[in-house]
């Protein structure tokens, strides 16, 4: 019988809650009209690195990676949004599904402490244009728009 370690059963929490707040910036940025701000590079490993990127989501407003790091191949995650008023909107809830998703009482495992704060991502958008310029691990991927549900029946009711 194959018994996972607590090791393992974390990392495989981690990655869960990763990709959990993958789909919530991805549903989130679909609400924005502006195409440009629905565009995204991806960073995918194929083989799980012993150290550094497993996968990588670098938007203009949003960041978010899945790394492994220490001898033990431990998995994190890093997080990072721009600054901007005009989009809080969108930032401020991607900021709170971090939180909610790696939370205490969001999995069977506690990883909480999976939040990386060694360093963080303030200006995803400097750092998207210089990917966008010279990266060569990264997929481009364009969002596709989808007006939330108030837009959708303003729509409708002008029809």
């Amino acid at each position: 019988m194959n018994m996972k370690t607590s090791q393992e059963s974390r990392n495989e929490a981690v990655t869960t809650a990763y990709y959990a707040m993958l789909k919530v910036a991805r549903q989130l940025l679909s609400t924005i009209e502006r195409e440009e701000l629905r565009f995204s590079l991806i960073r995918k490993e194929k083989s799980l690195p012993h150290h550094g990127v497993v996968h990588e989501f670098v938007n203009p407003l949003l960041y978010l990676r899945l790394d492994c790091y220490g001898d033990d191949g431990t998995m994190g995650i890093h997080y990072g949004f721009e600054p901007c008023k005009d989009y809080e909107h969108i930032t401020q809830p991607f900021c709170r599904s971090v939180y909610k998703l790696s939370g205490k009482d969001a999995s069977q495992t506690n990883i909480e402490n999976s939040i990386r704060t060694d360093w963080f991502v303030h200006n995803p958008d400097d750092m998207f244009a210089y990917i966008e310029e010279q990266g060569k691990y990264h997929t481009f991927m364009r969002i596709k728009y989808k007006p939330a549900a108030n837009k959708r029946k303003q729509m409708k009711a002008v029809a």
